[in-house]
């Protein structure tokens, strides 16, 4: 297709294909900067995951690495919860805390997403309004006496360039918006993983704490027994 055809069919839809090549071109940004960022995303936190399922007891400098390495990470936010987590206070709230963590982590993962998802919708409606525009242009051609009918044929033509157009942008959004939500999926069961991962290996220090707490109830009883018999 050559230069004049292209311009003419852009005059034809009413300006309507310079709206879509903005829409294709913010369509494919968003793709790639949210693919790239939900790759890394992917990757770093499987590799949190990793160091931290061969541990027993959360604790140590290792962790504080961790967190240290990745500020950015939604992980990395999850685990420094557990981190600062006060063992004075009960089992059942760390479960609570890290759950919120991960649901204020959550907006950041799909950002930008329904940028696609309007695409997606709004692109062929624009192309089918400029294949609307187009014809009503191609059919005002037979309103004058000394044009071919031929000319319609033509017309119509362009028109339908538009559509075409609309769904072809479409069709791009919607495979890179399917692949992207399935990359938020993962990304949030990763999290879920990592914040049951974190309450089993935080039990074990109130376990530590309950058992030592017994033991010292266990000698007071015993140093007091000797005391009740001699009375």
């Amino acid at each position: 297709m050559s230069f004049q055809s292209i311009q003419a069919a852009v005059q034809s839809s009413g300006g309507i294909l310079y709206l879509m090549a903005v829409l294709l071109l913010v369509a494919l940004t968003v793709s790639i900067e949210r693919g790239w960022f939900l790759w890394r995303i992917l990757s770093q936190g499987g590799q949190l995951i990793k160091e931290i399922t061969g541990a027993h007891k959360l604790g140590g400098d290792t962790y504080t690495y961790l967190v240290e390495k990745n500020p950015a990470l939604p992980h990395a936010k999850v685990l420094e919860v557990a981190i600062r987590h006060d063992l004075d206070h009960d089992f059942e709230r760390i479960n609570d805390k890290l759950e919120e963590a991960v649901m204020r982590e959550a907006p950041g993962v799909d950002r930008y997403l329904w940028i696609l998802d309007t695409i997606v919708t709004l692109a062929p409606l624009l192309g089918l309004l400029g294949t609307i525009i187009g014809m009503f242009n191609a059919f005002q051609v037979l309103g004058d006496p000394g044009n071919a009918p031929t000319k319609v044929t033509g017309g119509v033509a362009e028109a339908l360039i538009a559509t075409a157009a609309g769904l072809t942008i479409a069709v791009i959004g919607l495979v890179a918006l399917n692949g992207l939500n399935n990359r938020v999926r993962i990304v949030m069961h990763q999290m879920e993983t990592l914040k049951m991962m974190l309450v089993n290996r935080i039990y074990p220090h109130y376990q530590e704490a309950y058992d030592e707490q017994k033991r010292v109830i266990s000698d007071l009883r015993l140093r007091a027994s000797p005391v009740e018999h001699r009375s």
